[in-house]
């Protein structure tokens, strides 16, 4: 078996084509049709149903293409590893959420850039809805989202890390360090995130489940905006606690505790199972990883 006898296969797979896959290689037609039928007599098995002019996978060729393509992608990264430059030097684009955006990546990328220099990095933010199918369509090299766990087949999950959701306030304000009931804690001034939010579809999930609901006086995308505003004692908000733990570690702001109620949301990472992860995606996700807190 050769290994070009394999990248026609794949090429004919994705094209339905002899003729197409033969012009796109450079091969007559022939050749093609001979590299296939040696291919199929190697592996005693019939890759290819044709009639007229139609080709079709048959199920052993379905079935091949998957131990196919992960070869292909063996075979790049073994090409890749022998001849690129040692410094990192392409390109890495990176789906995620306005809060973590905010609050993770200035140091994250800061790092990121101060290590590999030559990377040049362009951010999406957006819902974590948007931005999967961004990456499902290969308009993103790696998501990074807050969400309840989340698992698809078609995902590589690179990292998956808990964090509690909390109302939090002023360290002026009267709430501070008190503990009230939740029906008493929606009747406060609250300054929440959007809807589209994962963390506030949750609260407003398991409120519907108590009969109540919601009505905050603001709303506003911008996590740091949210942060200030309570800086200045101007109400109540329900955020994850990364985004606020440095000003609770500080004493500006103060979790509010609610007997009985908790919440917890998972920071994920994951990219597309297909996607070649290429040395700037390797080297993005092990710091990701690194940059978290332990113990």
């Amino acid at each position: 078996m050769e290994f070009r006898e394999i990248v026609t296969f794949m090429e004919v797979a994705q094209l339905k084509s002899f003729s197409r896959a033969a012009e796109k290689l450079g091969y007559s037609q022939a050749a093609v049709t001979i590299q296939i039928k040696h291919l199929e007599q190697e592996l005693g098995a019939r890759l290819f149903d044709r009639i007229g002019k139609q080709v079709t996978l048959t199920h052993q060729g379905v079935v091949f293409t998957e131990h196919a393509g992960r070869l292909i992608t063996d075979m790049a990264r073994a090409r890749t590893a022998l001849s690129e430059p040692s410094e990192l030097s392409g390109r890495l684009c990176i789906g995620t959420i306005e809060s973590i955006c905010a609050t993770i990546f200035p140091d994250l990328l800061k790092e990121y850039h101060r290590l590999y220099p030559r990377v040049s990095v362009s951010i999406v933010t957006g819902s974590p809805d948007k931005l999967l199918d961004m990456m499902n369509c290969n308009a993103l090299d790696i998501v990074y989202f807050l969400d309840k766990k989340m698992y698809d087949p078609k995902w590589i999950k690179a990292l998956e890390v808990p964090d509690r959701v909390i109302f939090v306030t002023s360290a002026d304000n009267p709430l501070a360090n008190a503990s009230i009931s939740l029906e008493e804690m929606i009747r406060q001034p609250l300054i929440l995130t959007e809807k589209d939010a994962s963390y506030r579809l949750l609260l407003e999930q398991h409120l519907a489940s108590l009969e109540l609901d919601i009505h905050p006086f603001l709303e506003i995308g911008n996590t740091e905006f949210i942060v200030r505003l309570l800086r200045d004692n101007q109400g109540v908000s329900f955020l994850p606690e990364f985004t606020v733990r440095q000003d609770i570690e500080n004493g500006r702001l103060v979790p509010v505790h609610v007997p009985g109620f908790t919440m917890r949301i998972w920071k994920q990472i994951v990219y597309h199972k297909d996607k070649w992860v290429s040395r700037e995606m390797e080297a993005f996700l092990l710091l990701a990883a690194q940059s978290e807190p332990h113990g």
